[in-house]
């Protein structure tokens, strides 16, 4: 760490110079201009940078499928703004591949086509990305898969376990997009003043839509073992709704508390989620009494449903100890 003293020139203006180091590698000279960010009680400054976008070159030799998209999905959660997608030839696969990627992906489009790469471009401006409505649509798309899950289940219905699995994809985009946002902000000061929060701010809610993410994918189990399971007793449909029931509590408490402005009732509700927490090993116990019984394959497929919906609970506590982070006094 390096300080310097603070003087005063022409009687009122605070004055501080900068490590030499730092300048250099920075291209910072005379007449250059440097941006200031107020962040609480501190100052970050950085070397003002008149470009606008980010731009970031792949070689996708080789690459298809799964792969290509995870590839860009990387990119884009990375914080390029231009993504430039490089071969010798871009296959009739790659390019379907690249189309599935950008249609799961908030904003990203194509901008460019050859015969030897794609341009992508996200079109979106980051000052119009809320993070907070982000994750509150997350919320509510996650908490609705969940209930229709258990809802197929218990109905037999496979309509609608479908329809939940093909709901994975919008909550998914959601959470690629928190995670850009986030990882902009935590690299660019710029990035940060443009999402509107305290960069603490942005960690928690990026932590708890990761858990959303994780119960979105859970409910997505849930519904794909509904389409193998078929109809089950009417006493373990019944344990498995009181779960559901218990365990989402857990988690629309958790969440309340992790949007509550008021630090007071936030660690309440927070505090509230947790404690239900071992209700929730006690009903899992029950439930597994119930099924013991059933044809071993049954019971296996019932025993996974228990434990998603036992997992879900678990990442509503995990959102509970980030309340209980956000609402703690700062140092």
């Amino acid at each position: 760490m390096e300080t310097r003293k603070v003087q005063i020139t022409g009687g009122s203006t605070f004055t501080v110079s900068l490590p030499k180091t730092w300048a250099t590698d920075n291209g910072i000279k005379a007449g250059s201009e440097i941006a200031f960010f107020k962040e609480d009680d501190s100052l970050v400054l950085t070397p003002n940078d008149e470009s606008t976008h980010v731009e970031g070159t792949l070689d996708i030799v080789g690459l298809k499928g799964d792969e290509l998209m995870r590839a860009i999905v990387t990119m884009y959660v990375s914080g390029f703004d231009i993504i430039t997608l490089e071969t010798s030839r871009v296959t009739s696969e790659q390019r379907r591949a690249i189309r599935k990627a950008t249609q799961g992906l908030v904003g990203l489009e194509v901008i460019e086509e050859t015969s030897d790469r794609v341009v992508l471009q996200d079109l979106l401006d980051s000052a119009e990305l809320s993070v907070l409505n982000a994750i509150t649509r997350m919320r509510l798309v996650a908490l609705s898969m969940l209930k229709d899950a258990v809802t197929a289940l218990a109905d037999n219905d496979d309509d609608l376990a479908r329809d939940v699995m093909e709901r994975d994809d919008d909550v998914d985009r959601l959470w690629f997009m928190i995670s850009r946002v986030f990882r902009s902000a935590l690299r660019n000061p710029t990035a940060a003043t443009e999402v509107g929060l305290p960069r603490e701010t942005t960690f928690d809610y990026h932590s708890s839509a990761r858990q959303l993410e994780r119960i979105a994918d859970h409910a997505t189990k849930i519904a794909s073992i509904t389409l193998e399971l078929g109809a089950i007793p009417d006493e373990a449909t019944t344990a498995i709704e009181e779960l559901y029931t218990d365990a989402a509590t857990i988690v629309e408490m958790a969440m309340d508390a992790l949007l509550e402005d008021d630090p007071e009732r936030a660690t309440r509700l927070a505090n509230d989620a947790s404690e239900k927490i071992a209700g929730i090993d006690k009903q899992t116990r029950n439930v597994d009494n119930l099924i013991r019984d059933l044809n071993p394959h049954r019971a296996q497929l019932l025993g996974l449903i228990v434990d998603s919906l036992s997992r879900s609970a678990d990442y509503g506590g995990n959102i509970a100890e980030t309340a209980l982070q956000k609402a703690a006094p700062r140092p």
